[in-house]
């Protein structure tokens, strides 16, 4: 380890020098109470930004150690740190001049959402602290005075006022940590009452546009309706209530811009915490709950659909079921299905993004068509059986077909974003309006056996077999370099890994952490051997012991990572398209 004098030293030397003198620069730096790692540093001015972390031991911090003395506690804590050291840096990115990136100072942007990011990591012995740093040049001569100014005069102030705990307001840092520890709460108490959702009265809902996940000014507050509401006592706020959604299968209707998509939207991403003044930090959903669309066009390879699709005219064999071009029915019928093998235990779904032949058959039409010559058997026709055999349960927003209205066990309507609880009612018009008796095919658990093998491109070169888990030389992996598109998806080699209808998957970087995970497995597990599960088990433990670091190339991770969890990792490996 040097000092952080011989550090300045070297930036003298390297001063006007050509920019790759710059690499000289790796290394770890002791500044003080904090040591400065240079972990990258970029090819040119105009490259992606050099890739910069600092440790501070807890010792020199002083954060209170209940503030981190668990996984909730630390995420929730590096959260924090990374607002506020986001907050610091704005004031100084590009004050230092020079070429292309030149100046930049830049770290992960946090939403409302609490995610466990790379940006800031915790464990029992220091916070490191990742970002990235645009060394500044003249063209492609380095200007080594900027840099000294951005390492001996912005930096050492940005991290001082971030990560030491006499800097920050301690009011709130502990109102973060109490609030994270009453969502956690919450989300035990979910199973422990047999609700699988809870939201709290004075919740605002509404956001503030499409493009923004900002709570709406002057919105509605929630209010639940009595017939649904309970209480809970909370270990640091004490006693809230809220409308508790039970287990079973909820609808949730209402006229047009009334709220009910508000509410769905709510729930699916009640699978996070939220951070204060977000208006949804109590809405809270099982966090295993997954939002199921059709995906018109999507690939899906051996996977049991059976309990939905059987007899196709082409007689293709629908218990081990693939597809590189998927109708809208079967992409929900095999999202349904990956969804269980995920470990999910809630369906949220809404009307208007389903396939509608999936969801329902009016009794006109099973009148023209008659049952032996339909080889879909509907969702309405199922999801009594998931919940009460595979212990799934289903919201669904309705809004057009009255035959929901049968299976539901609770109807809530949405009127003008306030909830009312019309069950009874409901279940009066239904015995009114009697739906013709069906008799689905039998229930079963879908069963997929589903190897995982690799798509391949054709190579005159030898096959290089250093991996550390063997890998095939008959054929050659796809050139292996990754590039993000937001949260649509991202590309691995020459594949494009669509994920536009993955509505959960909230941040980029949990997009580039998916990128990371599949890269792996590509290089290291995928073998024509281990099926998908098998895989993905491996890659959680792994996630849950050693983080994101553990896929890294030499287990150096960079800013700019977001762990997913595992119902994506499921989405992105079911979406990627293999032999």
């Amino acid at each position: 380890m040097n000092h952080s004098e011989e550090l300045r030293q070297q930036l003298h030397s390297i001063n006007r020098k050509s920019y790759p003198a710059y690499k000289s620069l790796k290394g770890v730096y002791q500044f003080g109470n904090y040591l400065l790692s240079i972990d990258h540093v970029q090819g040119d001015p105009f490259a992606s930004p050099s890739h910069v972390s600092v440790q501070i031991s807890h010792k020199n911090a002083r954060f209170p150690e209940e503030y981190y003395k668990d996984p909730l506690t630390r995420t929730t804590l590096c959260d924090y740190l990374t607002r506020q050291f986001e907050k610091q840096i704005n004031h100084f990115s590009f004050r230092a001049k020079g070429s292309g990136k030149s100046g930049l100072i830049t770290v992960s942007h946090c939403s409302q959402e609490v995610l466990s990011r790379t940006s800031c990591e915790i464990n029992e012995k220091e916070i490191t602290a990742r970002f990235f740093v645009g060394f500044p040049a003249n063209g492609r001569t380095i200007n080594a005075t900027e840099l000294e100014k951005i390492l001996f005069d912005f930096l050492p102030v940005c991290i001082q006022k971030s990560f030491f705990y006499s800097s920050l307001n301690a009011q709130e840092l502990r109102n973060y940590i109490e609030l994270a520890e009453d969502q956690d709460f919450i989300r035990h108490e979910l199973s422990k009452r047999n609700l699988c959702a809870f939201v709290a009265d004075n919740s605002i809902l509404p956001r503030e546009s499409g493009i923004s996940s900002r709570p709406m000014k002057d919105s509605i507050p929630f209010t639940a309706p009595e017939s649904l509401c309970i209480s809970m006592n909370l270990p640091h706020k004490g006693t809230i209530t809220g409308m508790g959604i039970p287990k079973g299968i909820t609808l949730i209707v209402g006229g047009g811009y009334h709220g009910k998509s508000t509410l769905l939207n709510a729930l699916e991403l009640g699978i996070y915490n939220h951070i204060p003044g977000d208006g949804r930090e109590y809405v809270i959903t099982d966090d295993t709950a997954v939002k199921l669309r059709s995906e018109d066009g999507r690939f899906i390879k051996d996977v049991d659909i059976s309990l939905f699709i059987n007899d196709l005219p082409n007689k293709k064999n629908t218990h081990c079921f693939s597809t590189l071009d998927a109708s809208g029915s079967t992409s929900q019928a095999a999202g349904i299905v990956e969804s269980m093998e995920a470990g999910s235990h809630l369906f949220l779904l809404d009307e208007d993004t389903s396939a509608t032949n999936f969801m329902v058959r009016d009794t006109f039409m099973q009148q023209v068509i008659k049952r032996e010559k339909e080889p879909i058997t509907p969702f309405l026709e199922r999801a009594r059986d998931l919940y009460e055999k595979a212990g799934i349960s289903t919201i669904l927003v309705a809004g057009s077909s009255g035959a929901f209205f049968h299976i539901a066990d609770t109807v809530i309507q949405m009127d003008n974003y306030i909830p009312k609880d019309i069950t009874a009612t409901v279940k009066k018009l239904c015995s009114q309006y009697p739906l013709p008796t069906v008799q689905a095919s039998e229930f079963h658990l879908p069963q997929s056996h589903r190897i995982m093998t690799k798509a391949t491109v054709p190579s005159s070169r030898p096959q290089h077999n250093g991996h550390k888990h063997g890998s095939d030389s008959s054929s050659r992996p796809e050139r292996l370099k990754t590039k993000v598109s937001k949260t649509d998806g991202f590309s691995l080699g020459r594949q494009e890994i669509d994920l536009r209808y993955t509505e959960q998957l909230i941040d980029t970087e949990q997009t580039a952490a998916l990128s990371l995970l599949l890269k792996y497995a590509v290089e290291h597990l995928i073998d024509g051997k281990h099926t998908l599960p098998e895989i993905v088990k491996y890659l959680q433990k792994n996630l849950t012991l050693h983080g994101l670091s553990f896929f890294a190339d030499n287990q150096n991770i960079a800013c700019g990572y977001a762990v997913p969890r595992l119902q994506e990792i499921y989405a992105c490996f079911n979406r990627y398209r293999r032999p």
